[in-house]
């Protein structure tokens, strides 16, 4: 269907439709946060400590507030919406968390100081590498088709242990696309959740990234442009 039987609905609001309905799909729901978010559930919640290099000025837009009162930024990730939403529930459950991120870097055809992710978490009892790739594998075959797979590469996140980056194998090409792990005992203690009887996975990807890569678009710009010639394409 066109865009212009869609009312000119912009490529990214297509696509998230059909993202969550994926998740959806396995039990996920949509929750939202704030963008303007205290340093507490953005980093602290998510045992990034003071001293990490995600909480450099160059990384991070942070928000002056009168003395006295919690730090605040524009938040970085997604990941705030997870530590809110264990708060406010009990396990087991699976969350997805799709909205506006910003990072405080240079705008090229590939990064922009505002963009996209989506973020995912699931806990229930004894759960494990398997079931996130499991998981995961039903997503990308969906979305990407069955011809889909994707592979695990070892890697470092504060709120996983174990960590791993996820490959896609996309049109005959392995394509970086989120990062995923077991979520750490802290992040689980942040969110009020007990870690002795709860487990759990979590992953996070540019969904910006994941458009990108499904419809051959070359710059990220285009995305933001407002440009109706580009819009009406989908």
């Amino acid at each position: 269907m066109k865009s212009e039987d869609k009312g000119y609905s912009h490529v990214m609001n297509q696509e998230i439709r059909i993202i969550t309905d994926i998740f959806a799909e396995l039990g996920f729901v949509v929750a939202n946060g704030p963008e303007l978010e205290t340093e507490f559930f953005n980093f602290d919640a998510l045992n990034i400590p003071s001293d990490h290099p995600a909480r450099d000025m160059q990384d991070t837009f942070w928000v002056k507030v009168p003395e006295g009162e919690e730090k605040k930024l524009l938040r970085t990730h997604t990941s705030n919406v997870q530590i809110r939403f264990m708060q406010a529930n009990t396990p087991p459950f699976g969350m997805l968390a799709p909205g506006k991120v910003y990072r405080n870097e240079a705008t090229d055809a590939t990064h922009e100081a505002q963009f996209h992710q989506v973020e995912g978490m699931y806990i229930n009892k004894k759960v494990s590498l398997k079931d996130l790739k499991g998981t995961l594998e039903y997503f990308f075959k969906k979305y990407y088709g069955e011809d889909a797979k994707i592979r695990f590469r070892p890697s470092f996140f504060p709120f996983v242990e174990p960590g791993v980056e996820v490959d896609v194998l996309f049109k005959g090409k392995w394509l970086e696309v989120m990062g995923a792990g077991l979520m750490h005992p802290k992040v689980l203690k942040a969110g009020n959740i007990d870690p002795t009887e709860w487990s759990g996975f979590a992953f996070g990807m540019g969904f910006d990234r994941i458009i990108m890569i499904k419809y051959g678009i070359d710059d990220v710009r285009y995305l933001y442009s407002g440009d109706l010639r580009f819009t009406r394409q989908f």
